[in-house]
């Protein structure tokens, strides 16, 4: 096939795999979340040290984020992202046959590392859809990634009750296989991509940032966001372990699952992007965050309103957060990959910082002190949206080129 083919669209089908791929793939990263005190039984290590095994396999994805990711700008994806399936696959039965703590640890490091699939599969996206479906397409794909993140804990919970710990991993590399081989005949033949060395390929990532206004002001209302979003879900877990309500952990999982109803606006508010709404629509999304952290903060003694606050929360976060990484695609079409870089570990470094800062926001003040701290934050996020909503976040919908 020449070079001058044009690329295959996103057909239904080919968008629902992305789907499904992208979100058993980020699923990885959290089977071990309810399988802690199991695991830590069986190696003979204590709950609180099992649990550096969800922060190396974070850490490995992170790394796996900075270091793969980029390489979708200039790889052939056709190979790479079932290569990478096939190495999460590895990493995965590593990790159901480690025979202590210390092999599983280094086993999560790498599954953590090879869970990129979801975020090469959405620039891929990118590529292929046609400019007018393209937020419908990258919305739909995000939607599984969020769908993936909410049940993997639940499957993980569900699976290891039936057959043990072991065999949630034996599963996952199972999947991981057999979505490796539909992708490798999925992902179509494209034009070849730039040469570029991967030193000054990973060293682009910081250029292609510098270069475009729009990419930081983008990422700076992101990573607000998403600050806010592990702020509030850090901090509820402390509001629901303790009076009036002393959830069970079970219990305080069982509330993410509002979380699937931020899944399906995921999907549906990219729709809105392709309609040319993206940057007035990122900030009414940006005020429904603002409402479910006053409604949050007003009814922290019901669970209903709770309940009401997760909804709109996630709504609001997920809606954003489509929009934000829609648009970004539109900047640079050459640079999607590297672009969904800085993107992802804009965001990663945000929910870190939310995390931290709810804890010490909790100290000080209680439920009251995290949600007025992540109403400030969101304010600030909104007063940058609202100084650069008609320069740098003004961006074309549909770039001639895609």
């Amino acid at each position: 096939m020449s070079e001058e083919t044009p690329p295959a669209t996103m057909t239904r089908g080919r968008t629902l795999l992305f789907a499904v791929a992208g979100g058993a793939a980020v699923g990885n990263l959290y089977w071990a979340q309810p399988l802690l005190d199991d695991i830590a039984a069986e190696l003979g290590t204590s709950s609180g040290l099992a649990g550096l095994l969800v922060t190396l396999t974070q850490v490995g994805y992170a790394l796996g984020i900075l270091l793969l990711v980029p390489l979708g700008d200039v790889v052939d994806r056709r190979r790479l992202v079932p290569g990478v399936l096939a190495a999460s696959a590895v990493a995965l039965l590593a990790a159901a046959l480690a025979p202590g703590f210390t092999a599983l640890l280094v086993a999560l490091a790498l599954v953590g590392a090879t869970t990129v699939a979801g975020q090469l599969l959405i620039p891929l996206a990118g590529d292929l859809a046609d400019p007018a479906s393209r937020g419908r397409v990258v919305g739909t794909i995000a939607s599984g990634v969020l769908t993936g993140i909410l049940l993997s804990r639940t499957v993980s919970g569900v699976v290891a009750e039936l057959a043990g710990w072991r065999s949630v991993y034996v599963l996952a590399a199972a999947v991981a296989v057999v979505l490796a081989f539909l992708l490798a005949r999925a992902v179509p033949r494209l034009p070849r991509r730039e040469r570029m060395r991967y030193p000054q390929l990973i060293a682009s990532v910081v250029g292609v940032v510098r270069a475009h206004r729009a990419v930081r002001v983008t990422l700076v209302v992101s990573a607000s966001v998403f600050a806010v979003f592990t702020m509030f879900w850090t901090a509820l877990t402390f509001l629901l372990s303790g009076a009036p309500f002393g959830y069970s952990t079970t219990a305080i999982g069982a509330v993410g699952l509002v979380g699937l109803v931020g899944a399906v606006a995921a999907q549906r508010v990219g729709r809105l992007h392709d309609r040319g709404w993206s940057v007035p629509v990122t900030g009414a999304a940006l005020v429904l965050v603002l409402v479910s952290l006053v409604v949050a903060g007003l009814g922290a003694r019901s669970i209903v309103v709770v309940l009401v606050a997760v909804l709109l929360l996630d709504v609001g976060v997920q809606g954003a957060n489509v929009l934000n990484q829609t648009r970004l695609f539109a900047i640079d079409p050459a640079a999607r990959s590297r672009l969904n870089t800085a993107f992802v570990t804009g965001n990663f470094a945000g929910g870190a910082v939310g995390s931290a800062v709810a804890g010490v926001l909790w100290n000080l003040g209680g439920w009251t002190a995290v949600t007025v701290g992540a109403a400030v934050l969101t304010g600030f996020a909104t007063t940058v949206w609202a100084v650069h909503r008609r320069g740098a976040l003004a961006l074309p919908e549909h770039p001639a080129s895609s």
